[in-house]
């Protein structure tokens, strides 16, 4: 992996503790695999998760397959509508929530307009 994200970092010692390790970026510019690393508290480091995102178009030979972005929204707006129904209640996870369905809003824009030039699937811009 060749660079650490720290823009998940809080200021307040709770996220320093995860790491969060990209690829070189590949087709499109963008990162592809990630890795997360969490450190407990006794210095031990623990791998939590990877994230393989589509490399290349999507059923074409050669392309990894992955996650796509509005994926990953979908399971943080699952988390902000939890929060929300429940005692963690409050003004900041419901503006979370909106954010991130306005984020899956644009992204399907995005795949609408590129379905009807007729690039959605491909490389090309």
């Amino acid at each position: 992996m060749d660079r650490e994200l720290i823009d998940h970092h809080d200021g307040h010692g709770l996220t320093e503790s995860i790491k969060i390790l990209a690829d070189e970026p590949g087709p499109g510019g963008a990162s592809h695999r990630y890795l997360i690393q969490v450190e407990a508290p006794d210095g031990q480091k623990f791998a939590v998760g990877e994230i393989q995102f589509q490399k290349g178009p999507r059923n074409v030979e050669g392309s990894t397959p992955g996650v796509v972005e509005s994926a990953l929204l979908a399971i943080v707006v699952d988390r902000m509508r939890s929060f929300n129904s429940g005692e963690l209640r409050n003004r900041q996870n419901a503006l979370v929530q909106t954010k991130c369905e306005e984020a899956i809003h644009w992204l399907r824009d995005r795949a609408d307009e590129r379905a009807r030039r007729g690039v959605l699937g491909t490389m090309n811009k």
